[in-house]
């Protein structure tokens, strides 16, 4: 068990290449047998080394070897997106009767932030947090009026803190000068085998949603938000991710966004539970955003050299993104995605690994 391992917090801090003529490093968060790597390149997860129930440490997050795979990461590993996480139809929105059009970075759509979002960013390592039970880093990032067609100056914290209760907080705060769409996410693939098995059809996914937003053959939301029930999409219990998934077709696989039950309540509740029956490892996630999209790595085909000595396959692993509906500036019904100037973005997801 988890509860069984205690080291003391530490931070460590090493030179990890050039992006450009920028340097950047990779920083080691350790807490009570976990490690969590970050690098200020995209502000990007590229490691979480935690134990199974016999206490054997593997790595349950996809990554890369090197910075030189991180320059080219066209699958989001490990990597904050934005100024917006998912899609914006046709890459513009309205706003004071005016349409404002970002970048068109997949086909006529914008996607995660544009052709050179915060994933594809040099990060200000701003200050780290060390105390008796945490371990943690902010970094920063000024995204300037007009970048990827986004309106204002977006200035961006982003805090990792790892805790002694094996908890790894991501607290994302911004402020603006212009009104301008804004949804920060995580995009880490998460394998709690460590890769051992090479998918997670077998990992048991648990979403405390009932319903889902309805999307177009282009991926776009409609408008519409749907019930769960009597579908592929209904994981209210857990259960295999694998059961049903031969029934997305089109997809091929999962790539859904689950509203979450009690979103309305602003607090940091939990929204889902992925679990490896086979290692005994659990992850727990918290958020109090009122979204999370499921990805199984669909479009995967053993072309990614990994960094766990293998080329990641079709389903090698899941993303959590908690998030607002993607689209939501298009949709009047969608939560609010819009900061104005003296207004604060503050929002907050926790991963927190056990075993059982």
């Amino acid at each position: 068990m988890l509860d069984n391992v205690k080291t003391e917090p530490a931070i460590e801090s090493e030179f990890y290449g050039y992006h450009n003529s920028d340097e950047v490093y990779l920083i080691t968060l350790i807490n009570n047998g976990i490690t969590v790597k970050i690098t200020n390149f995209g502000c990007s997860i590229t490691a979480i080394n935690a134990p199974d129930r016999n206490g054997e440490i593997d790595n349950v997050v996809a990554g890369f070897k090197d910075i030189g795979s991180y320059n080219d990461n066209p699958h989001y590993l490990g990597c904050v997106l934005g100024r917006y996480a998912g899609r914006i139809t046709k890459g513009r929105y309205e706003y004071n009767k005016e349409t404002i059009q970002l970048s068109q970075n997949e086909q006529q759509n914008h996607l995660h932030g544009g052709f050179a979002g915060l994933n594809r960013k040099v990060w200000k390592v701003k200050s780290y947090i060390q105390t008796d039970h945490e371990a943690g880093v902010i970094m920063q990032y000024l995204s300037e009026d007009g970048e990827e067609g986004y309106p204002g100056n977006l200035w961006i914290d982003i805090t990792y803190v790892l805790n002694a209760n094996n908890q790894l907080s991501i607290t994302y705060n911004g402020t603006t000068d212009k009104t301008t769409p804004i949804n920060l996410s995580n995009h880490s693939y998460f394998n709690l085998s460590g890769f051992k098995n090479g998918q997670i059809i077998q990992h048991l996914l648990q979403i405390d949603s009932s319903f889902y937003t309805e999307k177009n053959e282009d991926n776009l939301p409609t408008g519409k938000i749907l019930n769960v029930e009597g579908s592929a999409v209904d994981f209210r219990s857990a259960k295999e991710i694998g059961r049903d998934i031969g029934e997305l077709v089109y997809d091929m696989g999962y790539d859904h966004n689950f509203v979450l039950n009690e979103h309305l309540s602003g607090e940091v509740i939990k929204a889902a539970t992925l679990e490896d029956p086979f290692s005994g490892r659990v992850l727990n996630v918290y958020t109090d955003q009122p979204a999370i999209q499921v990805y199984t790595a669909n479009f995967w085909n053993k072309d990614i050299p990994g960094v766990h000595g293998i080329n990641y396959e079709k389903h090698a692993a899941v993303a959590l993104e908690t998030q607002n509906f993607p689209d939501a500036p298009n949709h009047l019904n969608f939560p609010d995605a819009l900061l104005k100037p003296n207004e604060r973005y503050s929002t907050k997801t926790v991963y927190e690994f056990v075993t059982k």
